[in-house]
């Protein structure tokens, strides 16, 4: 198990384009790069980074390439406060990463507002996305939480530092399904414990735009598809996941008991071993 200083240095970086913006996207990749089959990208929500997928990382990585980006806005990517990061900007930022690794077909995993992100790339790039892995993710109008729109108020931005970091401590600590990792909780808030990092997080938490989801089609996802919820969130409860699954093509659900929202975190183990399951099946 890695802490969150060894995960950021062995992040590599790229450069990529977000309406018009160059920005640097640092990400985590491992596992073979000749694999045979699609890499493995997983993408974060709010207000994670790719920390997030740790555990699941190291497990997925024996059998496949894995490539884990910090969104824009978010961990060890750009920060500076003069782009958008919707996840309509993440969406562009993801698709111009790819082509930056020369990647053309994916399996995609997501969480929260990352799953938003794999939800309008998935839609709009149904040849690029072999299977999607969708776990407590933003949909239709599941979001924004009271949570994240209060940390997108201005005044969050002239917080003391102390009372962010009580928030964030509400959010991964009280929001743990039994006793929290103080590694993932210290990993989870170092990003935003830093002036540029405070300040990040709230233009990060304004741009959560409902509308964004509302217009996808979700006709047009034609990826395998497995709903891997944390069954008793109430932050993106399952029915959510029931809504997806009857909308989709061909979606399955995998409802995981014992875990809130921060399902990956609540139940490592669980997930990693049906997560490669799935992906293993993939085209069978």
């Amino acid at each position: 198990m890695v802490d969150h200083e060894t995960w950021s240095d062995a992040q590599s970086s790229a450069t990529v384009s977000v309406d018009g913006h160059d920005l640097e996207v640092a990400y985590h990749e491992d596992g073979p790069e000749e694999s045979g089959d699609p890499p493995v990208v997983f993408v974060h929500g709010i207000p994670t980074w790719s920390f997030l997928w740790r555990d699941i990382v190291a497990e997925v990585a024996e059998d496949r390439r894995t490539i884990a980006p910090d969104m824009v806005g978010y961990g060890n990517s750009a920060m500076s406060d003069d782009f958008d990061r919707s996840i309509r900007a993440q969406e562009a930022m993801l698709e111009s990463l790819l082509e930056a690794l020369d990647v053309d077909r994916i399996a995609l995993v997501a969480h929260d507002i990352g799953g938003g992100v794999a939800l309008r790339f998935a839609a709009h790039n149904p040849e690029t996305v072999d299977q999607l892995v969708l776990s407590n993710a933003v949909c239709y109008d599941s979001w924004p939480v009271e949570f994240v729109s209060n940390l997108g108020l201005p005044s969050t931005a002239e917080l003391d530092r102390g009372e962010l970091e009580g928030r964030l401590d509400g959010a991964f600590v009280e929001g743990a399904y039994g006793e929290a990792d103080p590694e993932f909780v210290d990993g989870m808030k170092a990003p935003w414990l830093t002036d540029e990092g405070h300040v990040s997080l709230v233009r990060n938490a304004v741009a959560t735009n409902t509308n964004h989801t509302t217009e996808i089609d979700y006709g047009a996802i034609t990826a395998e598809t497995l709903l891997l919820w944390g069954e008793d969130d109430v932050m993106q409860p399952y029915a959510y996941a029931e809504r997806l699954a009857d909308d989709l093509a061909d979606a399955e659900l995998a409802p995981l008991s014992d875990a809130y929202h921060w399902v990956p975190e609540d139940r490592s183990d669980a997930y990693a071993e049906r997560l490669r399951e799935f992906l293993s099946d993939g085209g069978q």
